[in-house]
């Protein structure tokens, strides 16, 4: 087998010792081809050589959910073909690491190493369905390019605090749990919108939902992970359906809080719930519409302001070691 192996030398848990161990490890069981990403969007471009190339039949993503995600809108830059692209294989090296960890993986990077060397002498794989995003046709942003998400997208509330964060590691900040809270905890504060909501939810067939503050796109479960805690904000939502969402349309000190509490407290059988809560299941085909524009970000990485949004949930997109 020939495998491409893309290392983020960024990684925030892994050393470069521990990636040269894994790279042995992994160039000892196919024909491995390691490649050091070196700028923002290299995982992408490697990505995308691997879809076109004729002969390469695995990808192995070494690093955080960034990393993932560029690989996988690399891979799938034609569009989704599961029985024809190179599988996906998944060596966590992040601080959160929630696609590899909604897969089952180990959190470790060295343990994930050696279930995925296990999966492939199984022929363990399994085809999952992935989220869409892209600028809604006949708005300002109907320019703005399509965009693949494996885990969770958010506009508004989350993506400024997504925002808050990249911000902060930019001037050499580690991304911590800790760091995610404060900056949760200010965005709140410095939230503009949050009396007064101004997403719109239109889907085919239904009413729309109006004034959300808040909606949060989830194409699995849980939504992330608090150290060793699963939070799931969509409990149904699975790599098996379509897309999952939900909005919130008041932000009060007092819901806030109640929300908060039912996020940490939550559970595979139960999320967040309430008068102001907005819980939606297995949705193909939905937008977002903003009065203002909004952060938006997608699988933890903010993508700027939008006021407009199309989401599309794609089952069976690729193909993934498991």
């Amino acid at each position: 087998m020939r495998a491409l192996l893309v290392v983020n030398p960024a990684a925030t848990t892994t050393s470069a010792r521990t990636r040269d161990v894994l790279i042995h490890a992994l160039a000892s069981e196919m024909k491995l081809e390691a490649v050091t990403t070196e700028y923002r969007g290299h995982a992408r471009d490697l990505g995308r050589q691997a879809a076109d190339s004729e002969d390469i039949e695995l990808v192995v993503a070494l690093g955080g959910d960034g990393t993932v995600n560029e690989v996988v809108n690399g891979l799938l830059h034609r569009g989704p073909d599961p029985e024809h692209l190179p599988r996906l294989a998944v060596v966590p090296g992040g601080s959160t690491n929630v696609f590899a960890r909604a897969l089952g993986l180990p959190n470790d990077a060295v343990e994930a190493t050696g279930a995925l060397l296990d999966a492939l002498r199984e022929k363990r794989e399994r085809t999952v369905g992935l989220g869409l995003a892209a600028g809604t046709p006949g708005t300002e942003d109907e320019a703005v390019p399509s965009r693949w998400f494996t885990f969770n997208a958010g506009l508004g509330f989350d993506a400024g605090v997504v925002g808050r964060v990249e911000q902060h590691r930019e001037r050499g900040r580690r991304s911590t749990h800790s760091l995610y809270l404060r900056q949760a905890i200010r965005q709140f504060l410095d939230e503009p919108h949050r009396r007064h909501g101004t997403i719109t939810l239109e889907r085919p067939g239904a009413d729309p939902v109006t004034d959300l503050v808040l909606s949060l796109i989830c194409n699995t479960s849980p939504w992330t992970f608090l150290g060793n805690r699963p939070v799931y904000a969509s409990p149904k939502a699975s790599f098996d359906t379509g897309l999952d969402i939900l909005g919130l349309s008041r932000m009060s000190t007092a819901s806030v809080a109640r929300y908060a509490t039912q996020l940490l407290t939550s559970s595979p059988e139960r999320g967040p719930h309430g008068k102001h809560a907005v819980s939606l299941h297995d949705l193909t085909d939905f937008t977002l519409h903003s009065k203002a524009p909004l952060p938006l970000q997608m699988d933890g990485d903010h993508l700027g302001l939008r006021t407009s949004v199309t989401f599309t949930g794609v089952r069976r997109a690729l193909r993934v070691i498991v």
